[in-house]
């Protein structure tokens, strides 16, 4: 097996782009860290713990040995945000394209995906792969596109492009990283606040709304750290925001609407075999927001309802009953 294209990480949108990569025929290299899950893959070509849907290609094949992975070019690197520093650090040394796809901020840091793979691996070329995506629609082969925002410009995607394209997976071209990250960062916790609408039961009026004022915060958020305004519209921003604030198949929008039908965020989170990046990204990203005196309330109140600070109901009557306002003031 002579495979170009390595992913890091068999969790379910791993496995999904794996299988994108392989429509076509190419050989895929496919990292699991546990060896039972290897072992599944290879075997049975299924991934029965994170996505039972999909039966894999034959060209895809598994392994937990990150020193198979050396040699390729490119690395698909697609691992939750809080453990891609520890998974980065494990890469072999050398010089090749590192696609990032974690939508988050690391905690205790602030630093966004980019930063943290930069500090891991310096000699590593960076972009980041994010937009509007659902693993298992991927897997089926239906039609999907995203935004490859490359730090090395149109060189980097000359080489990409062509590598990572499909007839169903469709990359947009972006030189706007920081504005990449930040779209896919903020609307994981913007879905929360969408699912916990749904689990009160507020309406469809209410959920626009959410989307539309979630939106402006995004675009606060974005421009104070350098994002472009145009990026934060496209797929990786408010193409994203709208699929995650609207189904279950969302993992933020199905914590959301746990919590706001009663339960705790311990309670909602608790046998889970997936990650629902924005109860990680909440707390960091409303203290973020707070240091630099952005104004977010919406992230606001999600961070204190996965706190536990108040119910769901008391979050939503706060929003409520803030001051009124001109919707167009200005954004930074």
């Amino acid at each position: 097996m002579s495979a170009k294209i390595g992913v890091i990480g068999a969790g379910a949108w791993g496995t999904a782009l794996a299988q994108a990569f392989a429509s076509d025929g190419s050989d895929v290299l496919l990292w699991a860290r546990e060896a039972e899950l290897v072992e599944e893959i290879n075997r049975d070509r299924r991934n029965g713990l994170y996505l039972p849907s999909a039966a894999l290609a034959p060209t895809i094949r598994a392994s937990s040995d990150l020193a198979e992975f050396a040699a390729l070019p490119a690395l698909v690197v697609v691992v939750p945000a809080q453990f891609l520093a520890a998974v980065i650090a494990g890469l072999p040394d050398g010089s090749r394209d590192l696609v990032l796809c974690a939508k988050g901020i690391e905690a205790g840091t602030g630093r966004l995906m980019a930063d943290v793979a930069a500090s891991a691996c310096a000699s590593e070329r960076l972009a980041v792969l994010s937009g509007p995506t659902f693993a298992h629609e991927v897997a089926a082969g239906l039609p999907t596109a995203v935004t490859l925002a490359c730090g090395g410009g149109r060189a980097q995607w000359d080489r990409l492009a062509s590598l990572l394209a499909r007839p169903a997976l469709r990359p947009y071209y972006s030189d706007d990283v920081v504005g990449a990250e930040i779209g896919g960062a903020v609307k994981n916790v913007l879905a929360i606040a969408c699912g916990v609408v749904e689990g009160l039961n507020l309406g469809q009026n209410a959920r626009a709304a959410l989307i539309a004022r979630g939106y402006a915060e995004m675009l606060r958020f974005g421009l104070a750290r350098g994002a472009r305004a145009e990026t934060l519209s496209g797929l990786c921003g408010l193409g994203d925001l709208v699929l995650t604030c609207s189904s279950t198949s969302s993992r933020n929008f199905s914590l959301g609407l746990a919590l706001g039908k009663g339960l705790t965020a311990a309670e909602a989170l608790s046998g889970k075999n997936s990650v629902a990046e924005g109860a990680a990204t909440a707390p960091v990203l409303a203290d973020l927001a707070r240091r630099d005196g952005i104004q977010m309330p919406i992230v606001e109140a999600v961070d204190r309802l996965l706190k536990g600070e108040a119910p769901a109901g008391a979050v939503v009557n706060d929003l409520l009953s803030r001051p009124l306002r001109d919707e167009q003031e200005p954004l930074s």
